[in-house]
């Protein structure tokens, strides 16, 4: 399952009270660093502009691809792995908003994932290594290493293999 952090409120719900949650400047920076990353071109310079800007965790060889949408509010809350590839238009959420709680939780997408275009990753989600997440999927819960997943909701299409098993 998704490990998140609740966090009840009171009175309005938390998006009328979100800069309670979070500053406001931190989300203007994120947005800005964010739009300028889902429209340039060139891999390493994206993954730098995380990195340095936002400190989120992306690893050595890692395809972030043209119009992924990171969370805007706690982007430090996502960890991508070596060697994935992330497909186009996808969206990476750290942070939910209900009608009386937000919840937070760390995202973490192992090495050698693959995740394909249009895909939703919810907050408090692992992603294992070596999984494969079909194109469109909402990833509501863990992928185990290896498995391949997909579908709205997200089922396993095949489990988890290692590379011996494999060959």
């Amino acid at each position: 399952m998704r490990n998140t952090t609740r966090y009840p409120v009171h009175g309005a719900n938390p998006l009328w009270q979100m800069y309670k949650t979070v500053s406001f400047w931190k989300v203007m920076k994120s947005f800005a660093v964010i739009q300028l990353a889902r429209y340039t071109p060139f891999l390493s310079w994206k993954n730098w502009m995380y990195r340095t800007f936002l400190r989120m965790e992306v690893g050595e060889h890692s395809a972030i691809a043209l119009m992924v949408m990171m969370d805007t509010m706690f982007p430090e809350l996502i960890k991508i792995g070596r060697n994935c590839v992330i497909g186009y238009n996808t969206t990476i959420l750290a942070h939910e908003y209900l009608v009386d709680e937000y919840r937070l939780g760390e995202v973490r997408i192992g090495d050698n994932v693959l995740i394909g275009a249009n895909t939703t990753i919810l907050p408090g989600v692992t992603i294992g290594d070596g999984a494969i997440v079909a194109a469109g999927t909402v990833v509501h819960k863990n992928v185990a290493p290896g498995a391949f997943v997909g579908g709205n909701p997200m089922q396993v299409i095949r489990e988890g293999t290692t590379k011996e098993e494999i060959e």
